[in-house]
């Protein structure tokens, strides 16, 4: 196991983003920085040895400091929608950003965890990054600091543990926006990738894609991945779910959640040989299939657009503070966050 530190590209009021690099016996090396704690790139192995990027991102800072469809990112202190922007926390509300019509995505897409620089220190096989936020930032209550690190192993696993810890009852769901394409990160559609998701039921959406707080089975809707298909074959069918938002931008409900790490998913891709499997110890996973990924100009020359990437964002339910029968997202002196999320690869 090896980890290294480059200077990765300065920040436009001079300060330094440095990039770690974590490298494993097997050929797998992954790349984050400290900005945003953001994942930058993850090179594996196919059937064939050879290595390729299979995660979306830029070859610059400048434009990480937009990066409107979150590649990599650590989103946080709350990640995906709050309804109306708002929600009551022990009788007093709470207002967020308006940054995504009338509701808030990721907290603040200017001023979230995603837009900060983390101190970073490196051990044998892990970084850990470590960041301050202040009571009241993006409309939150209490003073946060929050830790994460990521380490890999050789067993070609990438464990992301967050710990969050708050002087005030406030909400935290952390999470990250990484996008995977196991054929290559600029290898085009993700519609052949075959997914199998642990969840028999989902969080229903409503326009906006928010919670209307019903659990609902996947059985008979094209949101059914207990039995292994390949992503594009409902994605843009009748269901009135992926119509809603454009293909699949849902949240699974885990199957026999009890806080403890559990597989949650599985992704593999044919022509490479590849697979992914995800675990964690949170009850639900967002997955989203980029429907809306802008064309724009990305790493190594390529040219990005919709459904390129795949997130597969493990976190608490999304709009849980406006929703009593949703995990409680409330933490604070009585209550610390506390969650592991694995991205294990096979090839």
């Amino acid at each position: 196991m090896a980890v290294t530190k480059r200077l990765f590209d300065t920040l436009e009021d001079g300060r330094a983003v440095e990039l770690y690099s974590m490298s494993n016996q097997n050929g797998m090396c992954v790349e984050v920085m400290t900005y945003g704690a953001n994942i930058v790139n993850l090179f594996l192995p196919d059937k064939d040895k050879r290595k390729t990027d299979i995660t979306m991102g830029y070859d610059t800072i400048e434009p990480y400091t937009v990066n409107m469809d979150n590649f990599g990112a650590t989103i946080g202190p709350n990640c995906n929608r709050i309804g109306n922007a708002s929600f009551l926390l022990e009788g007093k509300k709470i207002q967020m950003a308006v940054n995504d019509g009338a509701n808030n995505l990721h907290s603040d897409g200017k001023l979230g965890m995603s837009k900060k620089i983390w101190d970073a220190q490196a051990t044998e096989d892990s970084v850990i990054f470590t960041v301050g936020v202040e009571d009241g930032d993006v409309g939150l209550p209490g003073n946060k600091v929050v830790r994460l690190t990521y380490t890999l192993t050789d067993e070609n696993e990438l464990k992301l543990h967050y710990e969050g810890k708050s002087d005030q009852n406030t909400i935290i769901n952390l999470t990250n926006h990484a996008y995977f394409n196991l054929s290559g990160h600029a290898a085009g559609s993700i519609h052949d990738a075959v997914l199998w998701v642990n969840a028999s039921h989902f969080t229903e959406v409503r326009a906006g894609g928010i919670p209307t707080g019903k659990i609902l089975p996947v059985k008979g809707t094209a949101l059914d991945f207990t039995v292994p298909k390949p992503i594009g074959r409902d994605i843009d069918g009748d269901d009135p779910q992926t119509k809603l938002v454009g293909g699949y931008d849902h949240n699974w409900v885990l199957d026999d959640w009890d806080g403890q790490v559990r597989l949650a998913a599985r992704l593999t891709d044919e022509k490479s040989k590849r697979r992914m499997e995800v675990y964690t110890n949170l009850p639900g996973i967002q997955i989203y299939a980029g429907n809306f990924i802008g064309k724009q100009a990305a790493k190594d020359g390529a040219e990005y657009g919709p459904r390129m990437g795949i997130a597969m964002e493990t976190q608490f339910f999304p709009d849980a503070p406006n929703h009593d029968n949703f995990p409680s997202t409330v933490f604070g002196p009585e209550r610390q966050y506390d969650s592991t999320t694995i991205y294990k690869f096979l090839f």
